[in-house]
């Protein structure tokens, strides 16, 4: 419910739906997800959301992923020795951050690449709100994507990982734009002014 209520803030014209017709055909889709990789990854399929994402894509309509939301997108995610596959849309498995202290918590700041248009009009200085303690460490650029290209921003804790991607109709963040403040809400009026 936050994502939505971020959304609407942004002017955007939101509905939370069970029905996926409305998800297929909807300006924009918006992914969320909380907890464990398996477990997003098992709420998924049981509503074929899957085969929504991969119709919303293959109709290059639009889709916004948002922490698990994004993690799920990449093929597969270890987690809690917990061996799990994902959507596959991108290349890469989310493992646990090699870093000190975990969860990794807090405000930080990230490296969008400098065609980014999730990031367009803000500071590089400008902090986003994350929770998670698993991530995509590795990014291997595909010419085989659907765009041929992705725009891959990173973030450190402990080492680097991916904090989002914008990848043809197919964008995710890694961090909550919803609780991110006026840098969030920037984001999300970025996506929802592509749709």
């Amino acid at each position: 419910r936050s994502a939505e209520r971020a959304l609407r803030r942004t002017g955007a014209d939101v509905e939370v739906t069970a029905d996926p017709q409305a998800a297929v055909s909807a300006d924009g889709l918006v992914v969320p997800g909380v907890g464990a990789f398996a477990a997003c990854m098992d709420g998924l399929l049981a509503v074929g959301g899957e085969r929504i994402i991969g119709k919303r894509l293959a109709g290059s309509r639009p889709v916004l992923g948002i922490c698990v939301g994004m993690q799920i997108l990449f093929e597969r995610g270890v987690e809690h020795g917990v061996e799990a596959k994902g959507v596959g849309e991108w290349p890469g498995t989310v493992e646990g951050l090699d870093a000190e202290v975990l969860p990794h918590m807090g405000w930080n700041t990230v490296a969008a690449p400098a065609d980014s248009r999730l990031f367009a009009g803000l500071d590089a200085d400008t902090r986003f709100y994350f929770v998670h303690s698993y991530a995509v460490r590795c990014w291997t650029l595909d010419s085989e994507l659907p765009a041929g290209h992705a725009a891959v921003t990173w973030a450190h804790h402990g080492g680097d990982f991916v904090a989002a991607v914008e990848n043809g109709p197919l964008w995710a963040t890694q961090f909550h734009p919803e609780k991110s403040g006026d840098a969030g809400a920037h984001i999300l009026r970025n996506w929802v002014d592509t749709l």
